[in-house]
């Protein structure tokens, strides 16, 4: 219930800019970030695709939780450091999370994730009844 309230008031209260003073001498408006996904599907399976520059494999968490999928993580912002100084910052660090509904033909006990060159693969087999099975058909 706790949950649902949270996504309720997030909803409401949801602008889609955040207001960054980063100087004194200038405030930037940049949209809040999550990461984009692509969503495919073939006979076998239902294929995520989610960009995640310079996201560490570690600070992304894919989980099944009843029929949703969720992926979650968070990407840390560069330190300044000595002798560096940051003019802009325009790019969204922190955390994210974006949920799926999974599909009834899905097989969600066998969700397998890979991650390679900034993108998270997340495939979710269909279940074997849900293949489409051709049918030899004979001629007498």
């Amino acid at each position: 219930m706790e949950e649902l309230q949270r996504r309720m008031s997030t909803l409401f209260d949801w602008s889609p800019f955040r207001r960054s003073t980063l100087t004194d001498e200038e405030a930037i408006t940049l949209p809040e970030w999550a990461p984009l996904v692509d969503i495919a599907e073939d006979d076998k399976e239902y294929l995520l695709k989610v960009e995640l520059p310079e996201v560490n494999k570690d600070d992304v968490k894919v989980t099944v939780e009843g029929d949703t999928l969720t992926i979650s993580g968070e990407r840390k912002a560069e330190k300044e450091e000595k002798g560096r100084k940051f003019h802009r910052v325009e790019r969204y660090y922190g955390r994210f999370e974006r949920s799926f509904s999974i599909p009834d033909d899905a097989d969600a006990d066998n969700v397998k994730a890979e991650f390679k060159d900034g993108v998270l693969r997340v495939h979710l087999p269909k279940s074997e009844k849900a293949r489409p099975k051709q049918i030899e058909v004979k001629v007498s």
